[in-house]
C-alpha cells in the first residue's frame, strides 16, 4: 500500500504532533510505501531549526524508510490567530505543490490535523489521485482557538471556518481522534465513519528510576516538573498565584522545561520568583530520564479547554510512576481518567490555596500517593502501548484500504 501523511510537524520534531506523525510514518514504513509532505521543522521554539535555515524553499530528504518532501513556511516569533492563519497558508501552498513531486500516486492519504488545510489538501488528492482519506485530529484548532481566546466565539470568521470544517470532514473517508470526547465532539460535527485512535506511549520509554537526577532537577529540592509547550492552553495566570504563596524556605523547585508563545511572559512574570526555573527542551533521548527523576508533575489546564484537545504529555507524566497533579474543567476527560482509574490528583475548581494545601501533601506524605501512582503506570502500559495501538491502526488500515477498493 502507498500512503501520503500530510502533517505540518514531523522529523526531526520529537514533542508533540511531531512526535507521533513521525513515530506513525516509521511504523507503518515497515509494511508500506511511506511518503510524508510536511513543513521546515520548527517547534516549539518557533523557529525554524538552524540546520534548516540555509536550505531552500522546497526540500527532498529521507529518514529510514520515510520519503519526505518539505516545503518552507512562514514562522512568527509571537504566533498570533492571524499569524497563525498566514503559517497555515504559506505551508498549504507548498504543500499543494509538494503533492505533484511525490513519486508514488498514494492509495490512501492520512492528513493531520492541525492544520484543517492538511485536510483540504488530502480532498484535493481524493478527487486528483482517486486516493482514499483518513483526516486524524491531534486538536480541534478552530475550537482551542476559541476556548483560548485566540478568535471570538460570534466572529463571521469563525462562522466561515466551522462551514469549512463541516465540508471537509463530511468528504473524508475516515475520521480519528485521539481521545473519547474529542470522538464525540467529531460525530456531532459530521457523519463520516470514525475511528479511535489514541496517543501512544513507548514501551521502553520508563524504566529504573536513575540514579542520579536528572541535571535540570535539584537534587536538594522536592521538584514539581512541567514538562511541554508553553502556550495559551496552560493556565499560567494560576500558576503564578500558586507558586507566589509558598514560601521560599519550603525547599520546593518548579521546574519548567520547554519553548512555546506564552513562555517569554511567563519568564518575566516568575523573573522575582527564586522558587521557579526555566529550561529549554531535552532531546527525547533524555525525557525518561527527565520525568522519572522528578518527585512530581504538574499541568495547570483553563477552565473552559474541555474537550478540543487531549494533552499528550499526560501519558509521560503518568508512565513515569510519580504523582501528576492537574488542573482543568471538572468536564474533562482527564479529570474522568483520574477519577474512574485513581490515577493522580485532578483539581477543578481553580483555587490557588487548594492546590498549595495538595502540594505540601505530596511534600510531606508521599506515601499516601504510591497507590495513584501505581495505577497511572498500569493504566498507561494497558491502554495506551505504542505496539499495541499502532498495530490496531495498521490493521484496520488496510482494512479501510482494501474496503474502498472493492
Amino acid at each position: 500500500m502507498k500512503i501520503t501523511i500530510i502533517s505540518l510537524n514531523f522529523y526531526p520534531e520529537d514533542t508533540a504532533i511531531g512526535l507521533y506523525s513521525t513515530q506513525m510514518a516509521d511504523f507503518l514504513a515497515k509494511k508500506h510505501d511511506i511518503q510524508v509532505v510536511t513543513a521546515f521543522p520548527y517547534y516549539p521554539q518557533w523557529k525554524i531549526y538552524p540546520d534548516y535555515k540555509k536550505k531552500g524553499l522546497f526540500l527532498k530528504e529521507k529518514n529510514a524508510d520515510v520519503q519526505i518532501y518539505r516545503s518552507r513556511q512562514y514562522v512568527p516569533a509571537t504566533p498570533t490567530f492571524l499569524k497563525r492563519i498566514i503559517l497555515m497558508m504559506t505551508f498549504s501552498f507548498g504543500a499543494f505543490y509538494n503533492l505533484f513531486r511525490l513519486k508514488h500516486k498514494p492509495d490512501v492519504i492520512i492528513a493531520v490535523i492541525p492544520f484543517t488545510s492538511s485536510a483540504a489538501l488530502a480532498l484535493f488528492s481524493k478527487w486528483i489521485f482517486k486516493s482514499k482519506t483518513w483526516i486524524h485530529i491531534q486538536d480541534f484548532e478552530f475550537d482551542a482557538a476559541i476556548e483560548s481566546g485566540l478568535m471570538n466565539k460570534k466572529s463571521l470568521i469563525k462562522s466561515f471556518l466551522v462551514k469549512i470544517e463541516k465540508f471537509i470532514l463530511d468528504k473524508s473517508d475516515c475520521n480519528s481522534t485521539i481521545s473519547h470526547s474529542m470522538l464525540k465532539k467529531l460525530e456531532s460535527k459530521s457523519k463520516t465513519k470514525t475511528y479511535f485512535l489514541p496517543n501512544w506511549i513507548d514501551d521502553n520509554f520508563v524504566g529504573s528510576i536513575p540514579e542520579r537526577k536528572h541535571s535540570y532537577l535539584d537534587p536538594s529540592k522536592f521538584n514539581i516538573l512541567y514538562s511541554g509547550n508553553i502556550g495559551e492552553k496552560q493556565d499560567w495566570e494560576l500558576f503564578s498565584k500558586v507558586v507566589k504563596l509558598i514560601p521560599e524556605n519550603e525547599n520546593i523547585k518548579f521546574i519548567i522545561v520547554g519553548d512555546g508563545a506564552r513562555k517569554k511572559r511567563l519568564e518575566e512574570e516568575c523573573r522575582d520568583i527564586k522558587s521557579v526555573e526555566f529550561f529549554d527542551p531535552v532531546p527525547f533521548s533524555e525525557l525518561s530520564s527527565l520525568l522519572l527523576s522528578t518527585d512530581a508533575h504538574f499541568l495547570f489546564q483553563k477552565n473552559d479547554v474541555v474537550d478540543t484537545v487531549m494533552p499528550s504529555k499526560i501519558l509521560g507524566m503518568l508512565a513515569s510512576g510519580k504523582i501528576s497533579l492537574v488542573t482543568g474543567n471538572k468536564e474533562s476527560e482527564v479529570q474522568s481518567i483520574f477519577e474512574k482509574h485513581k490515577t493522580g490528583v485532578f483539581i477543578s475548581s481553580g483555587k490557588a490555596e487548594e492546590i498549595v494545601d495538595i502540594i505540601f501533601s505530596i511534600k510531606n506524605n508521599p506515601s499516601n500517593f504510591e497507590n495513584l501512582e501505581r495505577n497511572a503506570q498500569s493504566y498507561v502500559h494497558e491502554n495506551f502501548s505504542k505496539e499495541n495501538v499502532l498495530s490496531k491502526f495498521l490493521d484496520t488500515l488496510e482494512e479501510f484500504n482494501i474496503a474502498h477498493e472493492k
